[in-house]
């Protein structure tokens, strides 16, 4: 039988690509839910393609504009917060793929994990706001939460058939970004189009901003932290421009294994939808013979603040690394509209995680009510800075 799929957020970068990665294994995956934000006309064309029973989107006139698209499809469409929740339950789908951005991506998350259904987790925010609480739901529940990050995707795969007690180190690699090596002088006047010119990597706008600034690798060692129950010590960042070596793990005997592959989404993400299995691809291999090296260098914090501003949020806990994800989701778009220049993002960030009231043992809606008063106190910041 064909494993049942939702894609929350398949008009995105992540869903496009698994929307690919189907429809070259049409007899193993069938899409039960396609969700969007607000692009009714992909959203309209996928509908067409793959027949869900359900889609989703979130803007209203989009929500009238797929309605009438669709008309006579066998095809329910859905729109707003509660039935966004309850697709997951009304679809029954053997998987999830978290693929929406931010915060918004948390609430389905935790509807698909508290009835037990596998995630294929794209959305890392889920984890960096609500680590604790989604890891205690899934194992109550059996939920199995697979990475589709490349440097999650890796350690998991690193990790297959080993003892958790062995691990001593995880080590998470990062290109570096388009800014890689610059200075502070440097960076002070780069632009939104120069941040979004990734050198190895084709992903939305969001993410690409996080990897210029390193704050994307930051998310990541707090989501690292929640997926391998690791300590944040035993997580360690190094710069890998080639973006071949996806991440590693040293165990305690000194064995370090390593997970690599051109840089190409389709694979993670084709690896979490079909786990346990391994499918067949035809995507482009590595050559060893075509690469004359690998380089690895250790980042700069004292220029990308962000990292460091991330292992402080993790080490501090509580509803802390909430308070660093708002505020650099409130940031990043403030960067991204010439509201605010590179280096203002961390300030901004920084001053937030101060400002925003510190609970330490936060429960769901402690975080919304964080995220909440984060935004607002990132977004004045912004007004006037």
């Amino acid at each position: 039988m064909k494993k049942k799929v939702a894609i929350l957020g398949s008009t995105g970068s992540i869903g496009k690509q698994a929307l690919e990665v189907i429809r070259q294994h049409n007899g193993s995956f069938q899409p039960v839910v396609l969700t969007a934000r607000q692009n009714a006309d992909l959203l309209i064309d996928q509908a067409v393609e793959f027949l869900p029973p359900f889609v989703h989107i979130a803007s209203n006139d989009g929500y009238l504009k797929v309605k009438e698209a669709l008309a006579g499809l066998p095809v329910e469409i859905l729109s707003g917060a509660d039935a966004l929740k309850n697709i997951i339950e009304l679809s029954a789908p053997d998987i999830v793929l978290t693929a929406m951005v931010g915060f918004s991506g948390l609430q389905p998350t935790i509807a698909a994990v508290s009835k037990g259904i596998d995630i294929a987790l794209a959305n890392k925010e889920t984890l960096v706001v609500a680590g604790s609480l989604i890891t205690s739901i899934a194992a109550e529940t059996g939920s199995h939460i697979i990475p589709v990050d490349s440097e999650h995707s890796a350690i998991f795969q690193c990790l297959a058939g080993e003892d958790a007690s062995s691990v001593e180190k995880i080590i998470l690699t990062a290109s570096g970004g388009p800014f890689r090596g610059k200075s502070i002088a440097e960076l002070r006047n780069v632009t939104c189009k120069e941040a979004l010119n990734h050198p190895n990597w084709c992903m939305g706008n969001k993410i690409t901003i996080d990897s210029a600034s390193l704050m994307n690798k930051g998310l990541e060692v707090i989501e690292a932290k929640w997926l391998f129950n690791t300590d944040a010590s035993d997580i360690e960042v190094v710069i890998h421009p080639q973006s071949i070596i996806h991440s590693m793990v040293q165990f305690r005997d000194g064995a370090v294994k390593a997970q690599m592959s051109l840089p190409d989404m389709r694979l993670p993400i084709q690896y979490a939808l079909a786990w346990p299995q391994r499918l067949p691809s035809d995507f482009p291999r590595f050559s060893f013979s075509a690469c004359s090296s690998l380089t690895f260098e250790t980042p700069d914090t004292a220029i990308f603040r962000n990292l460091r501003l991330a292992y402080q949020a993790l080490n501090e806990g509580g509803n802390m690394p909430c308070i660093l994800n708002a505020a650099n989701e409130i940031a990043v778009d403030a960067f991204l509209s010439d509201r605010v220049g590179f280096l203002q993002m961390p300030e901004i960030i920084e001053q937030t995680m101060q400002k925003v009231s510190f609970i330490a043992n936060p429960l769901l809606n402690d975080l919304e009510e964080t995220n909440n008063e984060a935004r607002a106190v990132a977004a004045s910041l912004i007004r006037n800075h």
